[in-house]
């Protein structure tokens, strides 16, 4: 009788804080170039489904749909001397039922070296960002799959770092790049393709000789891991 009570319990509680949906509004937002040599941006989002793109002409573009009012996204950006910073938050609950939709699809620019955080809770994440001129990624996931493709022809070393949730993870690596990924699941498995074990990390047969680096820590709870370097 306890265990249903406070079953009962925790569905009122939840319940409570499920936003209202409304009727599906989309938004479009675009920061301009200015003269910023790099650009920190980071990205908040609790739930929804997340896309990332490179071949904006601009800083960023980017289209939004969602129905809860609350989540409607703030964007910020500021810059100072060399340096930019982009901010894109989403604000309000985190909860929602199924007939909540919150879309974001965010291209950057291809050529203005990024430093890229990202906060994702509850969803599915497509991240398309071999093109972009990365100088960094950190991702903390929540609850849903990551697809994460970096494959293209960096000019510099960056370094990715990965903390996952529940849910799997698959990162597609570029095959003629240094690749020297760290790969640790909680409860999921890891699986690798074209990568050889070395020590406590894996390497591909690039790794040796390569002028460009990637370094690739990741991380996750419940959920697989699947390295693919092609």
């Amino acid at each position: 009788m306890l265990k249903q009570l406070l079953g009962i319990a925790v569905l009122v509680l939840t319940a409570c804080n499920v936003p209202a949906t409304g009727p599906v509004q989309h938004e479009s937002r675009s920061v301009d170039l200015d003269k910023s040599e790099e650009v920190r941006a980071q990205l908040k989002m609790p739930v929804g489904d997340l896309t990332i793109l490179g071949g904006s002409a601009k800083l960023m573009d980017a289209n939004f749909a969602y129905n809860v009012p609350a989540w409607k996204p703030d964007v910020r950006y500021s810059s100072a001397g060399t340096m930019g910073d982009l901010f894109v938050e989403q604000h309000g609950s985190s909860t929602s039922l199924g007939n909540a939709t919150n879309n974001w699809d965010v291209r950057f620019n291809n050529d203005v070296p990024l430093d890229l955080r990202i906060e994702f809770g509850a969803g599915d994440a497509h991240l398309t960002l071999g093109n972009l001129n990365l100088r960094g990624i950190d991702l903390q996931m929540g609850a849903g799959d990551l697809h994460l493709d970096l494959r293209g022809n960096p000019k510099h070393d960056y370094s990715v770092r990965v903390r996952g949730g529940a849910g799997d993870a698959t990162v597609y690596l570029p095959k003629d790049i240094g690749i020297s990924a760290k790969a640790k699941g909680g409860l999921g498995d890891v699986s690798v393709t074209d990568l050889h074990k070395s020590g406590d990390h894996y390497e591909n047969d690039a790794y040796d000789g390569a002028a460009v680096r990637i370094r690739l820590d990741i991380q996750g709870g419940v959920g697989s891991i699947r390295l693919i370097a092609k």
